[in-house]
């Protein structure tokens, strides 16, 4: 797989103080330049902005499209773990009581492309997928 260059996402958050607590403690991304009303996380090496906004009020995502049986939120963003973190962070939002939209599985299980994955929510409603390749160059397999 080449080497991705890093991406950049700015969304809502309804609180500033909750996205520190979840983006930085939780998940352990390293804060960069902040603001009043903005902060940068170092989003596992890709650059994530979390913007305070006052219409911004935490909700599940009202769109959803069917895989595997279960309702992927849309939209969301995540990044790609390699395996081995992939599997204690599941273990850590678990233990944080953190809700699944989609619980933590294991998808295409010994076929080209297996991944784990699972979906959450922050704490303002933004759907995230945290993902993981057993190989990570079948990222885009087709079979």
């Amino acid at each position: 797989m080449n080497k991705l260059a890093p991406f950049h996402l700015a969304f809502p958050v309804h609180s500033i103080e909750a996205a520190r607590a979840f983006y930085g403690r939780l998940l352990g991304c390293k804060e960069g330049r902040s603001d009043t009303h903005w902060v940068d996380f170092d989003f596992f090496g890709h650059q994530l902005v979390a913007h305070y906004s006052e219409t911004c009020q935490p909700k599940p995502p009202q769109t959803h499209n069917p895989v595997d049986g279960h309702e992927v939120p849309v939209p969301h963003f995540g990044v790609v773990l390699p395996w081995q973190d992939w599997h204690p962070l599941a273990d850590k939002l678990r233990a944080a009581r953190i809700p699944f939209i989609i619980e933590p599985y294991i998808r295409f299980a010994g076929r080209p492309g297996e991944q784990a994955t699972m979906f959450f929510l922050d704490p303002s409603g933004n759907a995230l997928e945290f993902k993981s390749f057993k190989n990570p160059d079948a990222l885009f397999a087709t079979e």
